[in-house]
């Protein structure tokens, strides 16, 4: 069964979808990555075991500036979800991460960020059920739609970093956009993914990253599919 295109229209005040190859500061993409467009379908509605969520197409509605902001951070790393699940059912004593601890390795830094205003866009995807679960494909999707078009999410989405929340809104595929930015613009490799996405993802995953050749035309940033030789697994 061909899956339904399933479209929604999102937007912020700020965003950053931050370049790998830049370590110590924040060097956002001029353009939403595939990664974090699945990310916004995955806050909505997500079942890991049985589907992942493929992104087609991405459609520029408006283009955004860049911004410079400077913000208070923590060096250290926050721990797994396992890690932080032992916490919460009380099998392991937390360990918080301290702003003002004197560890070289764990305390408060100013970072530079470099971040979008005012984005908005037009996220397509597709949900491909993992074998087994195909003739859940009609199903599945119902259940997303009813979720988004209800505003309902898992949890909040956000472009990038969870202090740049997003807002959505369930459109119809064939819909018209109210405005699009005529961009066209050669992005070189991009992130497509940091996991791995040719088999069902476990909390405890090691990262697998994946790029791709992303070019803008006329406001479109076309996707391959993961298993494209498009895509470059490392």
């Amino acid at each position: 069964m061909k899956p339904y295109d399933q479209v929604l229209e999102v937007w912020g005040d700020f965003a950053c979808f931050s370049r790998p190859e830049i370590k110590v500061e924040r060097f956002s993409y001029p353009v939403i990555t595939p990664s974090a467009a699945r990310g916004i379908f995955d806050a909505i509605y997500v079942k890991p075991k049985e589907f992942r969520w493929q992104v087609t197409k991405i459609e520029i509605l408006a283009e955004s500036r860049f911004i410079a902001l400077r913000r208070n951070e923590v060096k250290g790393r926050a721990p797994s979800d396992r890690t932080i699940s032992q916490w919460m059912e009380g099998k392991k004593m937390p360990e918080p991460l301290m702003a003002d601890e004197s560890d070289e390795g764990t305390g408060r830094t100013q970072r530079q960020t470099m971040a979008l205003k005012d984005v908005r866009y037009r996220l397509h995807a597709e949900i491909r059920p993992w074998p087994g679960f195909e003739d859940r494909q009609q199903g599945l999707e119902a259940q997303f739609r009813r979720r988004a078009a209800n505003g309902k999410c898992v949890y909040q989405p956000c472009f990038g970093c969870r202090e740049f929340p997003a807002f959505f809104e369930l459109v119809e595929p064939d819909a018209e956009p109210a405005q699009t930015a005529h961009i066209e613009q050669e992005l070189g490799f991009m992130l497509y993914d940091v996991f791995d996405l040719s088999r069902p993802s476990l909390s405890e995953d090691a990262p697998r990253i994946s790029l791709f050749n992303a070019s803008i035309k006329n406001g479109i940033l076309e996707i391959p599919s993961y298993d494209s030789p498009a895509v470059i697994k490392t």
